[in-house]
């Protein structure tokens, strides 16, 4: 482990385990937002009187939509003002949301609160990535984010049951106060614990110029935006299904309170795909694997939508598992390959490019869940075709990459 390179301060240094304690509580409050808030959809649409149970699905997509704005603001404002003060702001943004949404009256002050917490989670989002950078060196910031992932990991396992435990003793009201009580106690506790990171020498002052102008180098990149937007396809498919999955768990095939269990079943296998990527990758190499993972995400998507019209868009629950399983192990082999290949040519500007990434391929996402998301007809046609999309469409745009500009920008 490396010394700190932040500022001196009378605060006992943090130990491994404490500081992976703490930012693996930081990194999985975006998780437990989206994945906690999976059992009590149905319960909400009820309660708030929603006419079409199809817009209950916004609740997922409006708060990645705030994070789309999130994740573009907080990169450059952890650079001007410090990691620490952006991650606390954006969890006191964070709770503002989740009081909102705990004391809506209706579906639209409900998703007003979902777009506030997407926008606020984004600052301890990707302030902590660079609280970690700045800490941290070579392998051993590789062995920190690897111990963080490893906890992390079972946030989307773990989640869905919290939340339907909350729903089953109190009221979907109080998944909102734990989200409350999760973001006070992560305040506290990097407060009195952390130091800031960035010296006031290294700190960006932010110009609103610099950010349009290093904007433009990187949307103006060929080889980066087919990066981006295959990444965003990807995620698209991945944010319906999250958008979808209470209804196809619950009204298609009628598992009840044994949907959490499920659930955690297909994560866990996001987990070994991850694990099996960071094998793999060194051997074969990022667009290897991309192409590999995009090309059976096609593949598997085009045999679950050829199984929906034999079984008029319901395929036994055994092949959708099977199914829904095989994709979302593409897209975790997808994640991190193309996330890094779109980074890997962004020299000079990777801080802003960082936040770019994240922000245009949750666009992209939110823009194709909702679209297709609108489709959903208690059949999986919508989910197969957006697998399908994601698989092809991310074929071409790698392949568009390979002959785009090499030079970084």
């Amino acid at each position: 482990m490396t010394a700190s390179i932040g500022q001196a301060g009378s605060r006992k240094p943090l130990s491994t385990v404490e500081f992976v304690a703490l930012f693996s509580f930081i990194t999985s409050l975006t998780a437990a937002s989206i994945d906690g808030m999976l059992p009590a959809l149905g319960i909400i649409g009820v309660e708030l009187n929603v006419a079409d149970p199809r817009n209950t699905q916004l609740v997922i997509t409006l708060f990645v939509l705030g994070m789309v704005f999130g994740e573009f603001l907080f990169g450059p404002l952890s650079d001007a003002i410090g990691r620490r003060k952006a991650i606390l702001l954006g969890l006191a943004i964070f709770c503002v949301g989740s009081i909102l949404a705990m004391t809506a009256q209706s579906i639209e002050m409900m998703l007003l609160g979902r777009v506030i917490q997407g926008f606020g989670v984004s600052g301890p989002k990707i302030g902590s990535r660079a609280l970690i950078r700045d800490k941290f060196s070579g392998d051993a910031m590789a062995r920190m984010i690897s111990y963080i992932y490893m906890t992390f990991i079972l946030v989307p396992m773990l989640a869905p049951a919290a939340g339907q435990l909350i729903v089953s003793v109190a009221s979907w009201r109080a998944i909102f106060f734990a989200y409350l009580l999760m973001g006070l106690i992560v305040s506290i506790w990097l407060m009195v614990r952390q130091e800031e990171t960035l010296v006031v020498e290294h700190r960006v002052p932010l110009s609103f110029g610099t950010l349009a102008r290093n904007t433009w180098l990187v949307v103006n990149s060929r080889k980066v935006m087919a990066y981006i937007l295959a990444l965003g396809l990807a995620f698209g498919g991945l944010l319906l299904y999250l958008s979808i999955a209470q209804s196809v768990f619950q009204d298609i095939y009628g598992v009840g309170t044994e949907f959490p269990l499920y659930f955690a079943t297909l994560a866990l296998g996001v987990g070994i795909a991850s694990f099996s990527n960071s094998q793999l990758v060194m051997r074969f190499g990022m667009e290897r694997l991309s192409l590999i993972a995009l090309s059976g995400m096609s593949v598997v998507g085009a045999a679950l939508l050829a199984m929906c019209l034999l079984h008029d868009g319901q395929p036994p629950f055994v092949w959708f598992m099977i199914f829904v399983g095989a994709l979302l192990f593409c897209f975790s082999a997808l994640f991190n390959n193309l996330n890094s290949m779109a980074m890997q040519s962004l020299g000079r500007v990777a801080g802003l490019g960082t936040s770019l990434v994240s922000s245009i391929s949750s666009l992209v996402a939110v823009v194709i869940a909702v679209s297709l998301g609108r489709f959903y007809d208690l059949t999986l046609y919508p989910l197969a075709g957006a697998f399908l999309l994601a698989g092809a469409g991310g074929i071409i745009l790698v392949i568009l990459a390979r002959s785009g500009h090499s030079e970084p920008v």
